[in-house]
């Protein structure tokens, strides 16, 4: 059993209990009234009234979203491909990973990976890695991503490519290597989660650093 925590000797916050392993845990504050008042194929919005511990009343909001799947795409160089794509709603073209959402019923994720990879980069791999699980942005959505590394690459047959359309047909895919990447996530050209989380666990990955 964890040992009990007790308080930083100088500054606010609690040490972790000796042998306590940190990260996140399940709780779930009582919700005392709930209504959706938006529905779609895409998301739903739920306004939620919940009671929190110390007998107050919350209001939340909360964009339920399906979970996702992110890929790192990595070559025999150390280069990684990166889609340059327009997103409305923040107005700008951003540096992505090849990413999609989890929306086919019963298929696991890392096979919606592969589905994503083919579809968005024409590319199948021979070899895949979980890199790193994230919540994109708990503050408002319940949406989960999980990021694969796919080496072993090979084209798509000319004749199984997929359509793109929307935003997605004016997609342009770069090839960089991995430590210019980690770079442009650094200095904050790149900013979207998925690629920012994705890269960064490549890149650890790739020096030996944090394991699992």
């Amino acid at each position: 059993m964890s040992g009990a925590r007790v308080a930083h000797p100088t500054l606010p916050g609690l040490l972790l209990g000796a042998g306590e392993r940190l990260g996140d845990r399940s709780e779930s504050w009582t919700v005392r009234a709930s209504e959706t008042p938006y529905a779609s194929s895409f998301v739903d919005v739920v306004l939620d009234e919940v009671a929190t511990p110390q007998d107050g009343t919350i209001h939340r909001t909360t964009v339920r979203h399906a979970d996702a799947v992110g890929v790192v795409v990595l070559d025999e160089q150390e280069r990684v491909l990166l889609l340059e794509q327009y997103r409305h709603p923040v107005r700008q073209r951003l540096v992505e990973l090849p990413a999609g959402l989890l929306d086919v019923e019963g298929e696991p994720a890392q096979d919606a990976a592969a589905r994503e990879l083919a579809e968005e980069t024409d590319l199948v791999a021979a070899q895949w890695s979980h890199l790193v699980s994230l919540r994109s942005s708990p503050g408002f959505t319940d949406e989960r991503v999980e990021v694969y590394l796919a080496q072993g690459l090979e084209p798509v047959a000319d004749d199984a490519r997929t359509e793109r359309l929307d935003e997605e047909a004016d997609m342009t895919a770069v090839w960089v290597p991995l430590a210019d990447a980690v770079a442009a996530v650094l200095d904050g050209r790149i900013t979207n989660s998925l690629a920012v989380a994705g890269l960064l666990a490549c890149q650890v990955r790739a020096g030996g650093g944090a394991s699992a």
